[in-house]
């Protein structure tokens, strides 16, 4: 397989989410011209993107909803279960570990790690908060393989950089700087203020535009 585009890959979650949506509405099969009506983008390039991966669709028939759905998914990584941690378990961290969709899609939150004495032992739905004296250990033991960090910027370098000599292979990255590793270590960098700035970019643009 050649290799993919960062730009394609970056629509797979796309594609699975809205096949998740038709499989809720007990849709067998649509066409790339009904799925680029849902999703605003043009069938020739839903066409494109998925030829990639060997196409999947049958001309006069379209993609089977849940055939895309499993092979997208296998794509992603999604048919094996992931375990993780989250690093920092203020109001972000809770929020992520209680957020159900992760579980459903296989992301096994195995714990929450902070220094905080005031939140150590709390629960969250599936998960406990565990004093941060312990992480290195029990990613050690647990052979966890993402960590998500929802830490102030100094601490995420640090202990991320330690993670790594435990083996940790992939970060979630929400604090405020961009972790980057040599070798196979793999980061997704998460700035939620940077999407909220180009929000309203666009509504700046739109009331200048108006003028």
């Amino acid at each position: 397989m050649n290799k993919i585009s960062k730009a394609v890959i970056s629509r797979l979650p796309r594609y699975y989410r809205y096949l998740d949506e038709l499989k809720a509405q007990k849709i067998e099969r649509i066409s790339s011209k009904e799925l680029s009506k849902m999703m605003n983008v043009t069938a020739s390039q839903i066409r494109q993107d998925l030829n990639n991966f060997g196409g999947f669709g049958q001309q006069g028939y379209g993609y089977n909803v849940q055939y895309l759905y499993d092979e997208i998914s296998k794509l992603l990584g999604l048919d094996v279960p992931h375990k993780m941690v989250i690093v920092g378990a203020g109001n972000l961290g809770q929020a992520i570990a209680n957020y159900g969709n992760f579980k459903n899609r296989g992301f096994e939150i195995t714990a929450l790690f902070d220094k905080n004495p005031e939140l150590i032992g709390k629960k969250t739905v599936d998960a406990e908060i565990l004093d941060i004296n312990y992480l290195y250990d029990y990613v050690k033991e647990n052979n966890v393989e993402i960590v998500a960090l929802t830490l102030p910027k100094e601490p995420a370098r640090k202990v991320a950089e330690k993670l790594v000599e435990c083996g940790v292979k992939a970060f979630w990255n929400f604090a405020h700087t961009d972790l980057r590793f040599s070798g196979d270590i793999i980061v997704e960098n998460v700035h939620l203020s940077e999407s909220l700035m180009k929000l309203t970019y666009r509504i700046s643009d739109k009331d200048k535009s108006e003028k």
